[in-house]
């Protein structure tokens, strides 16, 4: 297959036309519009600093839906006791931030570059990308950040100062979304620890039509907070 060239027209080549490791297009820009468009599609932005832009749509894809949330006995615990405070979209720059410091033990940098970090904000600020803070002490001590289109939420990444305050603010926003009838949670790549909460992968067609079924419904735009007490 070939790897598709973006120009400034706001278009994406079809999601199986990718690469075996997943790799569809190159270049485009990060505007809101665009962004929205690739998710809407199955397709996400990755790539690292003095890279071009590359679009990606892995398969198999990591998923779950809300119902496939699996919560250990220590961690229900951890939640129980109220170890940290959950919160919605109260410092999403402040999280993405943070999540662009995390360095996993393969990169030399972050993929969450300075030009990704101003997208996603614009994303939030047009009310398609949210954040969950964990908070201890006053102190922001994990969290993660997404976009949401339709009854979907799409992870882009999360991070921990402190033990299991990420699996706290993944385990509070699903059971949330749950509430909130969403029908699909993207995770895009597989890795134990999502693995371990529930995440599953299926195909790129399996997920294409969880993502389609999911598009029908009415986004749910602007800031969000949590129903009543989390956790």
């Amino acid at each position: 297959m070939p790897l598709f060239r973006l120009s400034e027209d706001l278009i994406f080549p079809p999601p199986h036309l990718a690469l075996d490791d997943g790799l569809l297009a190159i270049g485009g820009d990060l505007s809101v519009d665009r962004l929205l468009l690739a998710y809407r599609m199955g397709i996400f932005p990755w790539y690292t600093e003095n890279d071009p832009i590359l679009w990606w749509s892995p398969d198999p894809r990591m998923v779950m839906t809300p119902t496939q949330l699996h919560v250990s006995r220590r961690l229900e615990r951890e939640i129980k006791a109220g170890t940290f405070t959950v919160t919605m979209d109260t410092a999403f720059a402040d999280v993405i931030r943070a999540c662009a410091e995390v360095r996993g033990p393969q990169r030399n940098g972050t993929w969450i570059v300075p030009e990704m970090e101003r997208a996603y904000i614009a994303l939030h600020v047009a009310g398609y990308a949210h954040s969950v803070e964990c908070w201890k002490d006053g102190a922001l001590a994990g969290g993660l950040y997404g976009v949401s289109q339709g009854a979907c939420f799409f992870g882009e990444s999360m991070f921990s100062k402190e033990s299991n305050a990420s699996k706290v603010a993944f385990t509070s926003l699903v059971r949330q979304l749950g509430a909130w009838a969403f029908r699909l949670v993207d995770c895009q790549m597989h890795t134990p620890h999502l693995e371990r909460l529930g995440a599953r992968e299926v195909s790129r067609a399996r997920f294409l039509r969880m993502l389609q079924d999911g598009l029908a419904a009415e986004t749910r735009r602007g800031a969000w907070s949590f129903d009543g007490a989390t956790g």
